[in-house]
């Protein structure tokens, strides 16, 4: 176990990093966010908030920091669609460029958010760190592409930890409500209806409790650990997923939704195993689809304030390059 850190958090001020950075606190930490803020600040007032581009910090920013973790950069497939240059610039360039100035710095620890999302189109197999990461689309490449910027750096003085996460959903102080149960908790709360784009579809879930949980370990692993690290609460097919919120809506709320299924194609389609972090980082998930969603009720809730553009990235991104367009 290493000693409090100091440490810095860009993109802190997001879904996971609102999460994360009390619970950082909470351990001890002395925490730092770098964050442009597109989507507001829900951190505690006493934390340090810095309204920077990445790209416009130098080495003089990181010192006297140990880690660094990086969540920053698009979040998800349509925000890489919508705009494939900036997609690599912030999920490819950023992470490597501060990966690289946080080492000549002295930063000890450089821990990168990945995302399963790098594994692609897969038929019926589980998947390690060892398998071909075969994504063909803008999203998983560009995390692909960070995550070797980042890996390529690590050595006896500089420790890198990437952890390539399952589809995050639950509650956060800075909610969304693009994700897979968070949407399918919202379209039940708004229309009454489930909706299964492809039900045969399998993805690694995240419970947003153990995508905390993960970081904290590799924030508390021995510095001389490093390495990729497949990072998820269960492997589930999306018709499943869909079906554990139908069910939780009849027993919990009494409600019988509508079930629509689209069967649309999907681009990613895969299953991983997190043995390897068991077993190095210590991570033992423990969060289900039903917690995630008794989560929703006891701080979401039929009352929430849906509709407002800021708990869908998309929206918030396409507002925000349009404005950046407008002025140049």
């Amino acid at each position: 176990m290493l000693k409090k850190q100091r440490i810095l958090v860009a993109g802190g001020a997001g879904y996971v990093g609102s999460r994360l950075v009390p619970a950082l606190i909470k351990d001890g930490h002395q925490v730092t966010v770098l964050d442009l803020l597109w989507f507001g600040n829900t951190l505690p007032k006493k934390v340090k908030v810095i309204k920077k581009d990445i790209f416009d910090i130098d080495t003089n920013t990181l010192k006297g920091f140990d880690q660094v973790i990086f969540l920053a950069g698009l979040s998800n497939d349509p925000m890489a669609e919508y705009s494939p240059a900036q997609n690599f610039i912030c999920n490819s360039a950023a992470p490597a460029y501060l990966a690289y100035i946080a080492k000549v710095a002295g930063v000890k620890r450089f821990i990168y958010a990945c995302s399963g999302s790098v594994y692609g189109f897969t038929e019926d197999k589980i998947l390690d760190e060892n398998s071909v990461a075969e994504s063909s689309f803008p999203y998983g490449i560009s995390k692909r592409k960070g995550e070797f910027g980042v890996m390529y750096l690590q050595d006896e003085t500089f420790s890198v930890i990437s952890l390539r996460k399952g589809t995050i959903s639950g509650w956060s102080p800075r909610m969304r409500f693009d994700l897979i149960v968070n949407t399918m908790y919202m379209k039940a709360q708004t229309l009454g209806k489930v909706s299964i784009n492809n039900p045969a579809i399998w993805r690694p879930i995240l419970a947003i409790e153990d995508a905390v949980a993960a970081y904290l370990k590799a924030v508390a692993t021995p510095l001389s650990v490093s390495g990729v690290f497949n990072i998820s609460s269960g492997n589930f097919t999306v018709g499943a997923v869909g079906e554990k919120v139908r069910e939780h809506f009849k027993q919990k709320h009494g409600r019988s939704l509508v079930v629509e299924v689209k069967n649309i194609p999907d681009k990613r389609n895969y299953k991983i195993s997190t043995k390897k972090a068991q077993k190095i980082l210590g991570f033992k998930p423990t969060g289900t689809i039903e917690s995630i969603l008794k989560e929703l009720d006891e701080r979401v809730g039929a009352d929430f304030n849906f509709a407002d553009e800021k708990h869908y990235n998309i929206l918030v991104f396409k507002k925000t390059f349009k404005n950046r367009r407008s002025k140049n």
